[in-house]
Formats: C-alpha cells, sequence, structure tokens
C-alpha cells in the first residue's frame, strides 16, 4: 500500500501569502520582483520555463525584464520550496504546499506538457534508502515519469482483446 502524505493545498491570494510566509521565515525578503515572478510561475497550468515568466512579467510590467534575473529567483524558490524544477523540460511549477517539505515525483505528458505532482513517500522513501545504501547521502531526489495523461490518451486506447477473441 502506498503511503501518501497529506497536506493543506494553496490557491490563488492564499498560495501567495503562503509562499511569502515560507521564504520569510527562511530569512529571505519577499521583494515586489519576487512577488510579480511567484504571481506570473503559479498564472501557468503547465510548467513555465524562466523565459516564459520573464516574457509574463514583462507585459505586466511594461518593461523587459531579463530571464537571468527570473532563473536566480527561481532558485532561490526552488531552495525555499517554493517552487519545483520539472528537470526533464527545464522548467518550474509552483508548489501548492510551501509550507510543506517532500519529495515529489512529476508525471509528464509527452503530448500536451501537462505536469502532475503526486506524493508518494513510500516510493520517495525507497529511492532514498537505496542511495543511502549506494554510500551516497541524497539531497533531492528527482523523479518524473514521462508518459501520456489520462486526457490526452482517451480515444487513442484499444480495448483488450477477451477470451475467444480472433
Amino acid at each position: 500500500m502506498a503511503a501518501h502524505h497529506h497536506h493543506h493545498e494553496h490557491a490563488g491570494a492564499d498560495l501567495t501569502r503562503a509562499a511569502e510566509a515560507t521564504l520569510v521565515k527562511a530569512g529571505e525578503q519577499w521583494t515586489t520582483m519576487r512577488a510579480q515572478v511567484f504571481g506570473a510561475l503559479a498564472g501557468f497550468d503547465k510548467p513555465a520555463s524562466a523565459y516564459d515568466i520573464a516574457d509574463a512579467v514583462s507585459k505586466t510590467e511594461g518593461r523587459r525584464v531579463a530571464a537571468n534575473s527570473v532563473y536566480r529567483i527561481l532558485d532561490l524558490f526552488v531552495g525555499a520550496n517554493l517552487a519545483r524544477r520539472v528537470e526533464s523540460a527545464n522548467a518550474y511549477v509552483a508548489n501548492a504546499h510551501p509550507d510543506c517539505l517532500h519529495d515529489c515525483i512529476f508525471l509528464v505528458c509527452d503530448r500536451c506538457g501537462q505536469t502532475t505532482h503526486i506524493d508518494d513517500d513510500s516510493i520517495t522513501g525507497t529511492v532514498r534508502n537505496a542511495a543511502k545504501g549506494a554510500g551516497f547521502v541524497p539531497v533531492r531526489p528527482v523523479i518524473e515519469v514521462r508518459g501520456v495523461c489520462a486526457e490526452c490518451d482517451q480515444g487513442s486506447a484499444q480495448p483488450a482483446a477477451g477470451p475467444g477473441a480472433s
């Protein structure tokens, strides 16, 4: 049986408040630019690159925002648990529960790019224990499963042939 862990998922203004509180608790400042980057990131429904976020903030601000500045902020956000990096896509998602530190498993659709985050402590614990057993100190396991989401797969699945089918 999978060991899922439960937490409160934040959304909208509540997510922004939770992110700000988590960053401040980590000893960092919640600046206007960081708020804008977080707001842009949280506004995407799929993982966003630093360039996507820079473009969104640039449009909102009416001035060009450099992707390098966004990368630095995203690195800070990942370190503070406000965002997660989807490694295989070189993109980021806002963490809907920044006040809960844990390992994530991402399901990444190769057709539409939708990324679903799931928690399963038994899987991530097994990965951490395997690393430790090999004499390695795991810091941040990255588990991503590439495939096709249920929405993209609708209609493309063939029914299995039953007994007696020719």
